[in-house]
């Protein structure tokens, strides 16, 4: 029972990131323009992959997750050399969100950004946690 217990304190916050990652990704693009809205985007692309991993394995560490987002991105983004998401993205709107359509050396970057961004704000709680219980 307490291992369903755990499970479910890891994938429900996962689950609630992830809505709120697609949101946040989605009104970035469609508020802000220029460069600053596409490498956003990209860093909130790799966070979504984040909570994806926890959802998946909810007992996994910060650091593996975050190398394993960053990982995935990092694959989808070379993944445009081959020319074929650009290809399935004209034929649909959804292959266009998910694998994007030509590869951009800088979003190499900015997916790394994303996965410690995501890494830390994971991480944040056990460290407030362990903060308390040395104060009493």
């Amino acid at each position: 029972m307490d291992d369903l217990r755990g499970s479910l304190q890891a994938r429900v916050p996962a689950a609630l990131a992830a809505v709120l990652t697609v949101t946040a990704g989605l009104g970035v693009r469609a508020v802000l323009p220029g460069d600053f809205a596409k490498y956003a985007g990209d860093a909130l692309y790799t966070v979504l992959l984040y909570t994806l991993v926890v959802l998946a394995a909810p007992r996994v560490r910060p650091v593996r997750a975050a190398a394993l987002a960053a990982a995935l991105s990092w694959a989808v983004e070379l993944f445009q050399l081959t020319g074929l998401p650009d290809a399935w993205g004209r034929q649909s709107a959804l292959a266009r969100l998910v694998l994007g359509s030509t590869f951009n050396p800088p979003d190499l970057f900015w997916y790394l950004v994303g996965a410690g961004c995501a890494g830390l704000t994971h991480r944040l709680p056990r460290t407030v946690r362990a903060a308390a219980a040395d104060e009493a």
